[in-house]
């Protein structure tokens, strides 16, 4: 895979986003399983890169946060125009509360981790979450998930415009398939450092 590092200092104020490891779409019993994440993960071993970055980053206390996505019994914060959302109603799946919008067991949160919904692609939309960052003065934010394509590159764009350090931990997303995550790649390089857990780690 291609790989672009930049050696940076990581400071205690240092916050680690986890986006959309929930069983509804990374679970080979989730209803959003058949868009292939789980083939993916499994193929790249994704869910053991992300089970390494959380380890180190609960090591040195780096501020967890995890981001799922999900709606209300009523759908009412659910998109009707966006291709991505707006069929959730009809198939009866994001539903808050219940098993698919759980994190998987891979991403698991741990008491005192923070645990956010969101309701579109990125962590940032009407989550608190930049709010959140800024009251703690985090500087520094990585971000890991699911998808590279989607949600991954649409918070890193986020963080990037809201003025954080942003670092993505490229072999603990996941995508589709190969061609969409290894597209994100370039773009991502633009606004981000672009690393591996074991660079992290190291």
């Amino acid at each position: 895979m291609d790989r672009y590092i930049i050696r940076r200092k990581y400071h205690d104020e240092y916050c680690v986003n986890f986006n959309r490891f929930i069983n509804e779409i990374v679970h080979e019993k989730g209803a959003l399983s058949s868009k292939d994440y789980t083939a993916y993960i499994n193929k790249h071993h994704t869910d053991i890169k992300v089970a390494e970055l959380l380890a180190h980053a609960r090591s040195r206390q780096w501020k967890v946060i995890h981001v799922g996505v999900g709606f209300s019994e009523d759908y009412n914060e659910c998109s009707t125009t966006s291709p991505l959302f707006s069929g959730a109603k009809n198939a009866n799946v994001l539903k808050i509360g219940s098993w698919g919008t759980k994190f998987s067991d891979f991403s698991k949160p741990t008491d005192g981790e923070i645990k956010l919904v969101k309701h579109r692609v990125s962590a940032f939309f009407n989550t608190g979450l930049d709010s959140l960052l800024k009251g703690n003065k985090i500087e520094q934010v990585v971000v890991a998930g699911c998808s590279t394509d989607l949600s991954v590159q649409s918070t890193a764009r986020d963080a990037h415009d809201r003025d954080f350090i942003v670092t993505v931990v490229i072999d603990a997303c996941a995508a589709a398939n190969d061609m969409d995550h290894n597209n994100s790649i370039p773009v991502l390089k633009k606004i981000a450092d672009v690393i591996q857990v074991s660079d992290l780690c190291n």
